[in-house]
């Protein structure tokens, strides 16, 4: 990780602290990399992207790592805890969801560096990695404005958090400027995983009028993709180039690749420089494999895609 992303921090809270277990890069040894994440590996969305994430480090780094899948939010802390007592040094929770009892944890283990993927809080041995998802709320919901043909888009989140309210407050935002008259219509389903409930979030917009779908959740993305091919609508991908798996249906996908952001935290544990400070990434800053577009669906036009290269070029580098 550059210097420059280190400084990306949110807030002064932390800013600057090295943590205590730094010394130990200088013995020499290898330090040992865990996740726990709350749902399944094989979700094609988030924690699929932790999984690949830390086997990316054990490949990159020749580290030895371990994981943990599909572990209920009551569980949590245990995980991360018992990670802990068996001499893992660095420990991910894979999640907002995680922060509380990362915080907790953390605490009570003061020589294991704890990091909150999607997470804003932070402490002498305890970072997080985000991203600046009101950007990608903007940038997306420019598009949706631009290709829709009813004047409605969709955003179907999982749960109120951070995460989500900011993807919502920046998709809003922009639709509105393209259409003043125009709807997002917006549905939180309380369920990440669950693929019949995404499928029955986005068939309930599209029979409002929504053309452009834009699901936020792990798993349950699948059923609004799903739902958006079926109903012949555009849609969103989000965590990786989803067109791949949707070629007809995807029009753009907001990669939040936290695999990258995991394999720059483990090789600045392992030398010793990781800062304990929340690391913020925004599209194509600081390090543009982390967070970045996707590939356009062929109905984007090329003047669309000229603005969106000019709302991202206008956005602050830091």
């Amino acid at each position: 990780m550059s210097s420059n992303q280190r400084r990306i921090v949110l807030g002064a809270i932390g800013a600057g602290l090295v943590a205590p277990w730094a010394v130990r890069a200088q013995t020499g040894a290898k330090p040992k990399i865990a996740i726990v994440m709350p749902g399944n590996i094989t979700d094609k969305s988030w924690n699929q992207a932790g999984y690949e994430g830390i086997k990316l480090i054990e490949k990159e780094l020749g580290l030895t790592v371990a994981f943990s899948e599909k572990v209920a939010q009551p569980d949590q802390a245990e995980a991360l805890a018992d990670y802990a007592r068996r001499g893992f040094n660095l420990v991910f929770g894979h999640g907002g969801e995680f922060q509380e009892s990362a915080a907790r944890i953390a605490k009570r283990f003061p020589n294991t560096q704890f990091v909150v993927n999607n997470g804003y809080v932070n402490g002498p041995n305890l970072a997080s990695i985000t991203f600046d998802y009101r950007q990608f709320g903007a940038v997306l919901g420019h598009i949706a404005a631009r290709t829709t043909k009813t004047g409605k888009a969709g955003m179907i989140g999982a749960q109120r958090i951070r995460m989500t309210t900011e993807i919502e407050a920046g998709y809003k935002e922009a639709f509105a400027k393209v259409h003043p008259k125009g709807q997002v219509l917006v549905t939180y389903t309380n369920d990440w995983d669950d693929v019949a409930k995404g499928k029955e979030a986005a068939f309930a917009q599209i029979a409002q009028g929504a053309d452009v779908i834009f699901p936020t959740m792990d798993n349950a993305v699948i059923g609004s993709l799903q739902a958006a091919r079926e109903k012949k609508v555009s849609a969103f991908g989000i965590y990786y180039d989803a067109i791949k798996d949707w070629p007809d249906t995807v029009i753009q996908s907001a990669i939040v690749d936290i695999r990258a952001g995991m394999l720059d935290i483990a090789r600045d544990y392992a030398g010793g420089t990781l800062k304990s400070t929340v690391h913020v990434f925004g599209i194509g800053r600081p390090d543009p494999r982390v967070a970045r577009l996707g590939t356009y669906g062929p109905n984007v036009s090329a003047d669309v895609r000229k603005q969106v290269d000019e709302l991202v070029a206008a956005w602050p580098k830091a």
